[in-house]
């Protein structure tokens, strides 16, 4: 394998492990909630409708993580702690954001084409 393969390989598994954290069931609906600006956490859980407690934690984790998102803990009496996006984060909610208008714009034309293929006779 020359350089520029394995370069190629290196891409692609790193762009593979980018692509699954944001196809991931729950970070694109934290990011959403999210853009709506500064959060605390019981306020995200409400608005990200069927995420356990559990799975919010790890979401916010892996994108505090990732420089998605900032973590702020305000110190008061119960401490309260907030999270935003940042830029980074902000950039993929825009791209969210066109991914949705497409998919509303197609929707039509992509359920009229799995009617035509499902009643398809196949072999």
């Amino acid at each position: 394998m020359d350089v520029t393969t394995a370069h190629a390989a290196g891409d692609c598994r790193s762009v593979s492990e980018i692509l699954s954290r944001v196809g991931d069931k729950w970070t694109i609906q934290v990011i959403v909630a999210l853009r709506q600006g500064p959060a605390r956490f019981n306020g995200m859980k409400r608005q990200v409708n069927g995420i356990s407690q559990q799975m919010l934690t790890r979401t916010l984790k892996a994108l505090e993580r990732d420089g998605m998102v900032v973590r702020t803990v305000h110190h008061s009496t119960p401490p309260q702690v907030e999270y935003r996006l940042t830029e980074l984060g902000f950039s993929l909610s825009e791209t969210a954001r066109q991914l949705a208008e497409w998919a509303t714009l197609n929707s039509d034309a992509i359920a009229q084409n799995r009617i035509r293929y499902d009643g398809r006779d196949r072999p």
